[in-house]
């Protein structure tokens, strides 16, 4: 095997992996070896967030600055111990009527494997499926929230506390706020007990229209443009059962390492910023995990 190329033991699974130095983010020359690192100090919250969920991949073989790609399906030559499940694609994916062969990444030598394979990004239905096949619904509501031209994340965390605060009244009080290691922020609220995935979009979609009506200037609830300047879009789409959303903790694809971050509720305010792994990383060893230990009270509004 060339030195290029090793198998290592992670958890008593051999993983092959390969060009370690090969840097993926040109512009911190952050090297795959480094990544890897990220994820093996995170990955115990990491794989909370990925239990039982299947995997949709964006893969950056050539770094960000290269050509990505989605990756659904198993990918050829992935090893034999990998999780995967040949399932019916869900109503309204471009896939719909055919059958989908779907990864799990079930422990920190399914994170290496995947991040090896440059899929930086580790993307999530709110759904999941049993260990027997059975799919089941939706067991967390997600919101995004996508700053429009001139608003950024200040006005993502003003709308993240009307969003909490709407969802409290409903009985929702575990709202947990998420930094997206992009350009806004997603809110994640556990479900007292499954739902079907239509169910819980259709009550994200009531929700983003009631809060778009109550404040106008501030939050918008459709993906038109023209409308969505200085605003902050309350994405509920994504409740679909065909769509995914960034999983917390997991790496983000752009020009520089950022993090799909969980965060306090006191630290949502108006000086809010994105977090690098190495923020995120240390921040799990010193003081928890938002998911597990809780993430305060979105009553404690910092944002004014």
């Amino acid at each position: 095997m060339s030195p290029e190329k090793q198998t290592v033991d992670v958890g008593g699974v051999a993983v092959r992996v390969s060009h370690l130095d090969k840097v993926l983010y040109p512009s911190t020359g952050t090297t795959k070896a480094e990544l890897i690192d990220y994820v093996v100090r995170v990955a115990p919250a990491l794989l909370r967030q990925l239990q039982d969920r299947p995997v949709t991949r964006i893969r950056f073989p050539d770094g960000v600055d290269g050509q990505p790609f989605f990756e659904k399906n198993v990918p050829r030559g992935a090893p034999a111990w990998l999780r995967h499940r040949v399932l019916p694609a869900a109503p309204g994916n471009d896939d719909e009527g055919t059958e989908l062969d779907l990864p799990f990444l079930d422990d920190l030598a399914g994170l290496v494997w995947a991040t090896n394979a440059g899929a930086l990004e580790l993307h999530t239905p709110q759904w999941s499926v049993s260990r027997r096949g059975v799919v089941r619904g939706a067991d967390r509501l997600v919101v995004d929230l996508d700053p429009g031209t001139g608003a950024g994340l200040a006005e993502c965390a003003l709308v993240a506390h009307l969003v909490a605060r709407r969802l409290a009244a409903d009985g929702l009080r575990q709202t947990v706020p998420v930094t997206s290691g992009s350009k806004g922020m997603q809110l994640y609220a556990p479900l007292p007990r499954r739902r079907p995935a239509v169910e819980v979009r259709q009550y994200a979609r009531d929700l983003a229209h009631a809060l778009a009506q109550e404040h106008p200037r501030l939050v918008v609830a459709v993906m038109r443009k023209d409308v969505r300047a200085g605003k902050v879009l309350l994405d509920w789409s994504q409740n679909h059962p065909a769509k995914t959303t960034i999983t917390p903790y997991s790496l983000r694809g752009r020009h520089e390492p950022r993090v799909a971050a969980p965060r306090w509720w006191e630290e949502i305010g108006p000086d809010l910023e994105q977090l690098s792994p190495d923020d995120v990383a240390r921040r799990l060893d010193e003081r928890g995990d938002p998911f597990t230990d809780g993430a305060g009270d979105p009553a404690a509004d910092l944002a004014g």
